[in-house]
């Protein structure tokens, strides 16, 4: 946001700031939510590039295709266990979800 848009919403009243700062997040916590999204959208991305529908998908991991869908839109209760699981199953190795982990995110 430009400083002269912030000036005015703040001079109308409006409290600006991040989300970090609207939700009291820590700088861990705010970390590991873009870890999880960094992950969830690999699942989709990968899933995708290798023409594999989420049917196909949930029966590798033995789970339903609507878990899936919450799995790559990121929702809540999506565990880095079946995060996991899921990139296995998409062929992943420890080497190529390291280098996806070790990747830089912009800063909150």
């Amino acid at each position: 946001m430009n400083a002269a848009r912030r000036k005015r919403l703040e001079a109308a009243g409006w409290k600006v700031g991040t989300v970090q700062e609207f939700l009291g997040l820590s700088d861990e916590e705010v970390r590991l939510i873009d870890l999880h999204i960094a992950l969830t959208q690999k699942i989709r991305h990968e899933r995708a590039r290798l023409g594999m529908s989420q049917h196909q998908l949930a029966k590798r991991l033995g789970s339903s295709q609507s878990r899936v869908a919450k799995l790559e839109n990121g929702a809540d209760g999506s565990s880095l266990d079946l995060i996991f699981r899921a990139l296995y199953c998409l062929g992943l190795s420890d080497a190529a979800i390291a280098r996806e982990i070790a990747r830089k995110r912009p800063a909150a």
